[in-house]
């Protein structure tokens, strides 16, 4: 018998960017882990900085963090695009985007722009309030190319200005540019030009999503007709579903497998549509027998089991609504409009006053875990979570919190042989020297396999029982007799 005694290494917080509005599926969702005892230990406060004004969310890549700011007048300023250092929050570089001008009204002195960058690479995407398109270089702020949609395309800017963010598809740039008669458009990542533009549904405040639906790639508009899903390389028009239209649609389309969810403000209330494939044909039809009476204003929810959680402004709350037939679970006041993501499984819930409170996901009632309180003013900005660091923005200021959680050293597993007593025994140690606690011992398995090229998914739990002495794990076999070469390796569950 051949005996390989190899190191495990063991996973800490999952690290990823957060390069796009909500994420990087578009979605609002974090699977990184995140530290919870907030009461007990306060989230570390890495820095805070003055940004004003507006309500862009940021995408955070390489190290850097974007956002977009108002600065002179509400009614004759610039809209600028920010980029800080994501360690100490320092301005690394300030690029214009164009006319940061907003008379409608309703929103107070500290409007701005609602867009937020997306980054792909080495460049950053950024579509302004006023319908100019901008590519710029993440290190420097350079401009790589530009568009003016109004100039070129005939755009049309709508009340309370352009909201939706751009999307990135590959290497395409998806975006509503409401040029009729063809409004909805792609442009190439690598210089601005438009490599699709059809279809005459005019734009809303809400940013497209991308979603994979019965196994087809595809992106998801809430127009001023509704709901248009389209092929992201051609612009195909895969389905559509009529949603009522007044004034703003500001929350995106949130999909959850063949259902796709929207809510609106100013009497359109929520709808969900349930998509059918046949064969190259897809099919919405309404998955309620009515509407639901319960409005989002701004921010756009999210879906755990078949439950839609997000911020209601019927009645100004954090709520629950089933998303199978649109039926209240139960609301908790307190929240106003703000922002919701689904980190690791919990709700994470930013109140309109600076508080970001957790959730657990429970239909039954509210469950909250712990809040603190992250920034002051007004937030309708959505947060973001990037190498466990959670970025808090309202209209006046941007603020990192630390959340992650402590990165376990690396097992090792080592093996001998008792001849005489014919046994194989095992000991599993961390590689920093520390003690192997209770809690981390009832996550550690060893696996085994008799292929050393076989996927470690598919490697088997060994038929051992782990003895935690002296924070060392040990566990002894009895040397088999086949000639057959067996290999084993030390694996933690996260």
């Amino acid at each position: 018998m051949v005996l390989l005694a190899v190191v495990g290494l063991t996973g800490g917080s999952a690290r990823a960017d957060w390069p796009m509005y909500r994420g990087p599926g578009g979605d609002g969702i974090a699977r990184q882990p995140i530290r919870t005892n907030w009461t007990e230990q306060p989230p570390v406060l890495l820095w805070r900085k003055p940004l004003t004004n507006g309500l862009s969310s940021v995408a955070v890549s390489a190290g850097r963090v974007f956002t977009q700011v108002r600065q002179g007048g509400a009614l004759n300023g610039t809209e600028i695009c920010v980029a800080l250092d994501a360690a100490t929050g320092n301005q690394l570089w300030a690029s214009p985007v164009g006319l940061a001008r907003y008379p409608d009204g309703g929103v107070g002195g500290d409007d701005g722009p609602r867009s937020t960058p997306a980054v792909g690479g080495d460049r950053v995407y950024v579509l302004g309030s006023y319908l100019t398109l901008h590519c710029f270089d993440a290190a420097t702020g350079e401009t790589i190319w530009s568009k003016d949609l109004r100039a070129e395309l005939g755009a049309e800017v709508i009340p309370w200005q352009n909201a939706a963010s751009p999307l990135i598809e590959g290497d395409l740039l998806l975006l509503n540019g409401n040029a009729a008669p063809n409004r909805v458009l792609a442009v190439r990542t690598s210089d601005g030009s438009i490599a699709w533009r059809l279809h005459n549904e005019a734009m809303t405040h809400a940013t497209p999503v991308p979603a994979t639906i019965h196994g087809v790639r595809q992106v998801v508009f809430w127009t001023q007709s509704g709901l248009l899903s389209v092929d992201p390389q051609t612009g195909t028009a895969l389905w559509r579903f009529p949603v009522r239209y007044s004034t703003s649609s500001a929350a995106s389309p949130v999909v959850d497998g063949d259902t796709v969810f929207c809510s609106a403000a100013y009497n359109t209330g929520a709808n969900a549509a349930r998509i059918t494939r046949t064969g190259d044909t897809f099919t919405a039809t309404a998955r309620w027998p009515r509407r639901s009476s319960r409005p989002i204003h701004w921010s756009t929810p999210v879906v755990v089991d078949g439950f839609v959680y997000g911020l209601f402004e019927l009645p100004n709350a954090l709520g629950c609504l089933s998303l199978a037939t649109g039926e209240d679970r139960w609301f908790e006041s307190g929240f106003g409009y703000g922002a919701t993501l689904l980190v690791n499984g919990k709700i994470l819930a930013l109140a309109e006053s600076g508080d970001v409170v957790l959730v657990e996901p429970d239909p039954n009632q509210y469950r909250e875990i712990d809040r603190f309180r992250a920034v002051n003013s007004r937030c309708w900005n959505s947060p973001a979570l990037s190498e466990g660091v959670l970025y808090v923005r309202s209209t006046t200021e941007l603020a990192a919190f630390d959340l992650s959680v402590a990165v376990a050293a690396p097992l090792r597993l080592s093996a001998s042989h008792d001849a005489a007593a014919g046994r194989i025994r095992f000991e599993v140690t961390s590689t920093d020297g520390q003690p192997i606690d209770s809690s981390r011992a009832a996550r550690i398995a060893i696996v085994q396999s008799d292929d050393l090229t076989r996927p470690l998914a598919e490697w088997g739990i060994s038929p051992v029982s782990l003895t935690l002495e002296g924070g060392v794990l040990r566990a002894e076999l009895p040397i088999a007799t086949d000639p057959a070469a067996r290999y084993y390796l030390v694996r933690e569950q996260q």
